[in-house]
């Protein structure tokens, strides 16, 4: 069956996109740490990111970067947290998140409860950067 990600790039679940080209997809977590949480996938479905070939690997970390940078004008915050954690999905991901402090990104926060509009807010902003 396929990942969650899968569907979700594939348009089976909604998600609040903000870009994506002919390999990769990035789209806002829906239970995010802080504002303009965002996930950023291969579209090829593989669960370990250092299962990855090289060249998906590294046009994985090209391709963050330009969401990294979007989203740094885009939510105010000192730096933009690259997370590798890859045990809730079975698909390779990487979170960026805003931060101002390392606290910002402990998983065991509290997520944020944000309105479909808040979301589609953020969403907006962050497109408006690339």
């Amino acid at each position: 069956m396929a990942s969650i990600f899968t569907r979700i790039v594939q348009g089976e679940i909604p998600c609040y996109k903000i870009a994506e080209d002919d390999r990769y997809f990035a789209f806002l977590d829906i239970n995010p740490l802080k504002k303009g949480h965002t996930l950023v996938i291969p579209k090829k479905e593989v669960d370990y990111i250092f299962d990855l070939d090289i060249e998906m690997l590294s046009g994985l970390h090209v391709f963050s970067q330009k969401i990294a940078k979007a989203l740094d004008k885009a939510v105010p915050c000192k730096r933009v947290a690259v997370i590798v954690l890859g045990l809730e999905v079975p698909h390779a991901h990487i979170h960026l998140i805003p931060m101002d402090a390392e606290s910002d990104v402990r998983f065991s926060n509290p997520k944020l409860k944000l309105s479909p509009e808040e979301f589609q807010q953020i969403a907006t902003e962050i497109k408006k950067h690339l």
